[in-house]
């Protein structure tokens, strides 16, 4: 019966259903399941899934945000619970994230958002357009591990360099990883600007951002 449970969770979010998702989150609360072995066992599953397809060629954009989305819905209703419980104070890391000033595109940034929440982070995320001190600032505030910054113009993606040397300036660059993502962004331009890492998409920022906590020893 719990593998039912588990297999329709992942199905939801396959299948890009929010509502769905939603309820089943809803049920499984309302009969007694914790919410962090919802989430492992049935929400991850599936948005990892997802990500295979996605990186395969069987799913494009549409399905991509769509069940980006069912992954949200069934958070929303399971993270009241997941905060409430021990197995959640710790988690995988503090992460702050938005996209950066002067760049309003943000479906790449929520789908990595997303990703990273169905992973165990806890997600900050600012949004589109955000001021490189507001970056700084939300870090501190939330004693974040990683700071994640995307772009998707050229233009913009000087913003992921000038934040790295503001952290400098303001004497806070060993406080914080940064990790950096964007269509014209790249591995070797994230060493040049002296950010810590690069992440080509979601799935590649889950799997960077947990190398990235296990060499900082976090």
């Amino acid at each position: 019966m719990m593998i039912d449970l588990f297999s329709a969770m992942a199905k939801s979010v396959i299948d890009g259903d929010p509502n769905t998702a939603a309820d089943l989150a809803r049920s499984a609360l309302a009969d007694g399941l914790a919410a962090a072995e919802a989430i492992e066992k049935g929400f991850i599953p599936g948005i990892r899934e997802v990500g295979t397809l996605w990186e395969s060629g069987e799913y494009f954009l549409p399905e991509l945000i769509a069940s980006a989305e069912a992954m949200k819905a069934a958070m929303a209703v399971l993270r009241p619970a997941l905060e409430k419980s021990d197995s959640a104070s710790k988690g995988a890391g503090k992460i702050v994230i938005g996209t950066v000033e002067g760049d309003i595109h943000d479906i790449g940034k929520n789908l990595v958002s997303a990703m990273l929440t169905a992973n165990g982070f806890e997600v900050i995320d600012l949004g589109a357009n955000v001021k490189l001190i507001d970056f700084i600032e939300a870090a501190k505030a939330s004693g974040a591990d990683i700071i994640c910054l995307s772009a998707l113009l050229t233009t913009t993606m000087l913003g992921q360099r000038r934040l790295v040397d503001l952290l400098v300036e303001h004497g806070l660059r060993n406080r914080f990883i940064v990790l950096v993502g964007g269509a014209p962004t790249s591995r070797e331009w994230a060493e040049e600007i002296g950010a810590d890492g690069y992440a080509e998409n979601a799935n590649g920022a889950v799997r960077e951002a947990f190398a990235l906590m296990s060499k900082a020893g976090k």
